[in-house]
């Protein structure tokens, strides 16, 4: 009788478990994008690779109460503590969009403990770029 192939990364090879806990991250970026219908909080570290992120949307808030500042606040509160869990100690905020959550995610940041180096605004603005679509006849 034949012997049955070993899988590999089975339980008998002894790795168990994800290895993105495992990862230690002193300092890192928190990225808040709040439009008028959702507000996106993603936590990366210094090069950019994303280690936690959450929506209003994520959170459970559907249709427009997505876009208030309590899912917001929601949405930040839990993007931070899966980066604290992971170590986190300082970090930089950039803020882009025009929403209500602005304001209402930065505080929930504050809050959850890290040291702040910098909060910068990083909102699009054209510099007259583009010629906007012809005037609506009705």
């Amino acid at each position: 009788m034949a012997k049955p192939i070993q899988k590999i990364g089975s339980r008998k090879t002894g790795r168990l478990g994800s290895r993105k806990s495992g990862r230690r991250i002193p300092k890192g970026v928190i990225h808040v994008q709040a439009s008028f219908n959702n507000t996106i909080v993603t936590v990366t570290d210094v090069r950019g690779r994303v280690v936690s992120w959450s929506s209003a949307g994520t959170c459970g808030f559907r249709g427009t109460r997505r876009g208030t500042p309590f899912a917001a606040q929601t949405a930040a509160g839990n993007a931070m503590r899966t980066a604290v869990d992971q170590g986190m100690q300082r970090a930089e905020v950039m803020i882009k969009g025009p929403g209500l959550g602005r304001d209402a995610a930065l505080r929930a940041i504050r809050r959850s403990g890290i040291l702040l180096s910098f909060v910068r605004d990083v909102t699009p603005m054209p510099h007259n770029g583009c010629r906007p679509p012809k005037k609506r006849r009705v």
